[in-house]
């Protein structure tokens, strides 16, 4: 018997149209497991979690953030520019200030 070693494995991971890259399948995305997996979160823990994610796909997605670390770095800054950019377009639009005041006039 011999084993049958597969050179070229996918990652089970895709971009969607909106750019934000998720684990095949759900919608898990690379975010949530690399947070997650920099927390210190085990492949078990994370499947707890997030049961629609299976315990093969979150180990090969470790391999993925640990054989390309630069790249998966580059792409998570650039997700938490546009969280940021996104939040303050929201603040823009939506001003916090005064809204338990507008909350209180309403239930008046």
């Amino acid at each position: 018997m011999s084993l049958a070693i597969e050179q070229t494995e996918r990652v089970p991971l895709t971009a969607g149209s909106d750019g934000v890259i998720r684990v095949a399948g759900t919608r898990v995305t690379l975010d949530t497991l690399a947070e997650a997996y920099q927390e210190g979160a085990t492949a078990e823990e994370i499947v707890q979690q997030y049961p629609t994610v299976s315990l093969a796909d979150v180990y090969s997605v470790f391999g993925y953030l640990l054989r390309h670390p630069a790249e998966v770095t580059a792409y998570l800054d650039q997700r938490t520019a546009q969280q940021a950019t996104v939040r303050q377009e929201n603040e823009r639009r939506f001003t916090p200030q005064g809204l338990r005041a507008r909350l209180a006039a309403r239930r008046s």
